[in-house]
């Protein structure tokens, strides 16, 4: 039985793609058509550093064949000015945008930044202020978040830990409910990291292992094209019978 997962990109306007994943006769303006015919995801970077606006929003939803869906980097002022201080109507109004689009809506992306670690209070926040009504991803740069309190607290809210493939962070698939979200970064350096077919044969392997009724995974790793072509990796990978024994699944 096929893992039900949506895999894509973080991402699709690169101009350095041009040749490498978009023919070079290509217009710009083609690009995310010509994207959609290998992924039926993708992750929305922009929103995180403007508030979409809802011309925006519903341009997205026009441009999205069926069953593609978006999956949302929640804005800078959640998570990096404000860091979940007192932002209960923000993201209220952010959820907002899950209406817009409809059918073509993922999940919520919270990434908070390195200097964000542990801490009950802020665990608590994040807890407090997310509906658990939304797939509502929650990735952390400092890597004292891995760790069971945390873990059991997401799983009794109903929140999804953002796995990742990193520098200098856990490498570990880890499970707080029914869906999994991963993103791949770049295991030796941040953005420039080109997976081998081992690397994606060992994650595809902790996917099976678990088997979640969803699973999100994107890869970040942009540079040269790279990310278009490991996410095609997986794809197949995860399509394919008889994937190796897993590792240790984190829950």
């Amino acid at each position: 039985m096929n893992l039900n997962a949506k895999v894509g990109c973080s991402g699709w306007y690169y101009w350095h793609w041009k040749g490498r994943v978009y023919p070079v006769d290509l217009p710009s303006s083609q690009w995310f058509a010509h994207y959609q015919q290998a992924f039926d995801t993708v992750e929305l970077n922009a929103p995180f550093y403007r508030w979409p606006k809802p011309a925006t929003v519903k341009n997205w939803r026009r441009q999205a064949s069926p069953g593609f869906q978006y999956s949302i980097k929640v804005n800078q002022t959640i998570t990096h000015e404000k860091r979940f201080r007192n932002t209960h109507k923000l993201i209220r109004e952010f959820y907002k945008l899950a209406e817009s689009l409809a059918e073509h809506m993922g999940c919520f992306l919270f990434q908070l930044p390195p200097s964000f670690h542990c801490t009950p209070a802020r665990l608590q926040a994040i807890v407090d202020q997310l509906d658990p009504h939304y797939r509502n991803v929650i990735e952390f740069r400092h890597p004292n978040w891995w760790n069971d309190v945390v873990f059991e607290a997401f799983s009794d809210a109903n929140l999804i830990f953002c796995s990742v493939s990193a520098p200098r962070l856990p490498a570990e698939l880890v499970r707080t409910g029914d869906i999994i979200y991963v993103r791949f970064h770049g295991a030796t350096r941040w953005y420039r990291h080109d997976y081998t077919d081992a690397e994606l044969e060992d994650w595809a392997s902790k996917l099976r292992n678990c088997s979640p009724r969803e699973a999100w995974l994107y890869f970040n790793n942009d540079y040269n094209g790279s990310a278009f072509r490991n996410a095609q990796t997986m794809k197949r990978l995860l399509a394919s019978p008889g994937l190796k024994t897993a590792n240790r699944v984190a829950r």
